[in-house]
């Protein structure tokens, strides 16, 4: 039962952040218009509206229970030895179609929901380069963002409004290079949410660039963290 409970946590919060993550570029636009801002300003604009987010939804996940809408992230926290309890490879397996799930529910509430006048800036995952390109730059992006991801929630401060500000800046200096290659995406779920809805799920180009690669970046920072940080060993301790 704790893992259906965890899967249905899963959908809920996935379908709520591609609503939320997907109209960032949206709500963007709208406030630098009322402002009169536009170029640099609009990018602090766009990672304070990420660091909003990421405030919320760590709260909201830790509402349901440690739920996740990256199963990279997942993955990833459990190599270092840093996953809840229930975070296994075994419930990542069950709780990521979950993910899948509420994505493509999230990506067709979102294109009926939104106004006709800002339906043009919904755009997920796009493959803008040739294939290898996007799949190393996908992977890349991803083994990037999650290693910082994994020094900044264990090693960085100790305060939560830091540790999610330090995420929202790491996550521009990730978005802005990548959205001339992939999207980015870097979570398996939101791509294959938009990809569902544009029948392009069930692709080579949707498992390699957007499942297979992102997948491998996520292991290969958690590697490489092990290595920089490795584990305390258990002390032994002496018997009489």
């Amino acid at each position: 039962m704790g893992l259906v409970k965890a899967a249905v946590g899963d959908a809920v919060l996935t379908f709520m952040w591609i609503i939320c993550a997907s109209t960032i570029g949206a709500t963007t636009s709208i406030i630098a218009d009322i402002i009169g801002v536009e170029g640099n300003a609009s990018l602090a604009i766009t990672t304070a509206l990420i660091f909003v987010i990421s405030v919320l939804f760590g709260f909201i996940a830790d509402a349901f229970g440690g739920a996740s809408f990256n199963a990279t992230g997942t993955v990833a926290f459990y190599i270092v030895g840093a996953a809840g309890d229930d975070d296994t490879l075994m419930s990542t397996a069950v709780r990521f179609p979950a993910q899948a799930v509420g994505a493509v529910g999230g990506v067709l509430a979102l294109m009926e929901l939104m106004p006709l006048e800002y339906k043009h800036m919904l755009e997920g995952p796009t493959l803008k380069v040739d294939l290898h390109t996007g799949a190393i730059a996908e992977g890349v992006l991803t083994f990037a963002i999650t290693f910082v991801v994994l020094v900044v929630i264990i090693k960085g401060p100790k305060s939560f409004f830091w540790k999610n500000w330090m995420i929202s800046v790491a996550a521009m200096a990730v978005i802005v290079p990548g959205s001339s290659y992939t999207g980015p995406s870097m979570n398996p779920a939101n791509a294959f949410g938009w990809a569902y809805v544009y029948n392009k799920h069930n692709t080579w180009e949707q498992f390699y660039v957007y499942w297979i690669c992102p997948s491998l970046g996520a292991i290969l920072a958690a590697w490489l963290y092990r290595l920089v940080f490795p584990p305390r060993q258990p002390s032994k301790q002496k018997t009489a």
